[in-house]
């Protein structure tokens, strides 16, 4: 017959029905334990001082315990007979660990030399004796903390959905709260910042509130370099935890039991929720996941609570969240860009003027909907609007002094500049730049203003009185007359009826024909 271990409860029924006065065969048959074998407890039994017909009260857990321990074999080092096989051999075995075999093939070596022994023992062997260490090895169950504190959070494959021309695939954001396991399912193509922001946005409405506490996978989205004690997060995540209102605690790389509550949903999302349904596209499965959030997954019965999610989180954990955002957020962009020596950096396919004393270093900026600002060294240097791309903003004061009207080519700044040395002056300026693209007459205007500070206001001044008399609109014209001084002299009137010679006109005679000709 093979060998069955008795158990506890079988000891103690056997000394039960002993002490009732049922015979050794009677024994046999109530408790389905061999007759050889009741003998044996019940001898040790009386040696211990158990009396026939008397109480069951003499059974008691420890009267129990050294009967088990009195007819088992004892081991004193906690192993038996094949143990004791593998540590002849452990020389061998030692080094076969360190060439990186398996378990499986010592055993097929161990057998190869007669020595048959379980594979489980010399698996286990190999694990205590030889510090390998393969699986996830013990661990413990972690409490599930207050109502409200914790969420975890996890991204899973779910399968491929048609996008327009394309099948893609489809992940989805799980998140799972830990003391009423509810959860919630974002779906989506991509892993980016966006998507996951997206994802948490919806699921602080889903749940009406905010948790307090995050425990992320490593996404790169959330974590842009992982470690078992001081990760590092991103910093646009960070901005947007701050915002919120919660703390992100990520889980070490590979070790799944730091989350074990969403690691579990997982499995339990692809199998319930998506596997064998037809969906129309994105937003449909969206929809129907959410529906299944509310109705599968948080009407059941859960295996560990013993309630149903949804019912758990609306009486204990939703009254404890955070408030829940009353607007989305802006995503905004992080960039390092390097200061050109137009006095400008560029985000986004847009341009932002910064002083000039950074021309060359690289700032760090942050642009979201409304405002870009850039730091340099952790300083704020500059704000400007958020401009769309192909625009660019500029501040006077960052562009070097003299330079800022001809770069933001500002005409009518250019037109009063002008006017402040004299309105002949100003009124030259005007014509100068009265045509359908003034600012490529704006040269002139700077020559003219050359001239003033050459010669003098005044005599500009008087110069171009003259040439407007004279409706002569050339800046060239203005700097000969104050060369030649003639700013001052006065135009002769012209009598009506005469006829003023052109410079070059020839003698009329010149063109007269004789008789003597005409022959």
């Amino acid at each position: 017959m093979a060998f069955r271990e008795v158990r506890v409860f079988e000891v103690r029924e056997v000394l039960r029905l002993w002490v009732g006065g049922e015979g050794l065969r009677s024994i046999e048959r109530l408790s389905q334990v061999d007759r050889k074998t009741v003998r044996r407890y019940v001898t040790v039994a009386e040696g211990l001082g158990l009396v026939r017909e008397g109480s069951v009260g003499q059974l008691s857990d420890e009267f129990i315990g050294l009967v088990v321990e009195a007819v088992r074999p004892h081991r004193s080092d906690g192993h038996g007979a094949p143990w004791r096989l593998l540590v002849d051999r452990h020389d061998d075995i030692k080094g076969w660990v360190a060439d990186e075999l398996t378990g499986v093939k010592i055993h097929e070596l161990l057998e190869r030399r007669s020595v048959v022994v379980p594979l489980r023992t010399v698996q286990r062997y190999v694990r205590e004796e030889c510090g390998r260490s393969r699986g996830r090895g013990p661990t413990v169950r972690v409490a599930d903390g207050e109502p409200g504190d914790e969420l975890q959070v996890d991204f899973g494959r779910m399968g491929f959905l048609v996008d327009g021309d394309r099948r893609r695939v489809v992940w989805a954001l799980i998140f799972t709260a830990c003391y009423s396991r509810h959860c919630f399912v974002w779906l989506s193509y991509r892993q980016s910042l966006d998507d996951v922001i997206d994802g948490f946005e919806a699921a602080w409405a889903f749940f009406g509130g905010v948790f307090r506490t995050v425990i992320p996978d490593n996404l790169k989205a959330i974590v842009d370099q992982a470690d078992r004690l001081e990760p590092r997060l991103n910093q646009a995540f960070v901005e947007y935890a701050q915002a919120r209102g919660f703390a992100v605690d990520p889980a070490r790389v590979r070790r799944p039991q730091d989350k074990p509550r969403v690691e579990r949903t997982v499995q339990f999302v692809r199998n319930s929720m998506w596997a064998g349904e037809t969906f129309v596209d994105l937003a449909d499965a969206q929809r129907r996941a959410e529906q299944w959030c509310r109705e599968r997954a948080g009407q059941r019965i859960h295996g560990t609570t013993q309630c149903r999610p949804a019912e758990l989180f609306g009486l204990e954990e939703q009254p404890r969240l955070l408030p829940a955002p009353a607007s989305h957020y802006d995503v905004p962009i992080y960039a390092t860009a390097k200061v050109h020596r137009d006095h400008h950096i560029e985000v986004a396919k847009a341009l932002y003027s910064v002083p000039g004393n950074l021309i060359g270093q690289r700032v760090d900026v942050r642009a979201d909907r409304q405002l870009v600002r850039i730091y340099a060294r952790g300083q704020l240097v500059k704000t400007h609007p958020r401009q769309p791309p192909g625009r660019r903003s500029t501040d006077p004061a960052d562009l070097p002094d003299g330079t800022a009207v001809y770069a933001l080519r500002d005409i009518d700044h250019l037109k009063r500049l002008a006017a402040g040395h004299g309105p002949a002056i100003g009124t030259y300026a005007a014509a100068l730049l009265d045509i359908a693209l003034p600012w490529t007459k704006m040269r002139q205007v700077y020559a003219l203003l050359g001239l003033v500070k050459k010669w003098g206001a005044e005599r500009v001044e008087a110069a171009c009185a003259k040439a407007l008399q004279a409706e002569a609109i050339n800046v060239g014209l203005i700097g000969r007359m104050l060369e030649r001084g003639t700013e001052n002299t006065t135009i002769p009137p012209t009598l009506p009826g005469t006829v003023v010679p052109a410079r070059f006109a020839r003698d009329p005679a010149h063109f007269a024909v004789g008789a003597a000709g005409a022959q």
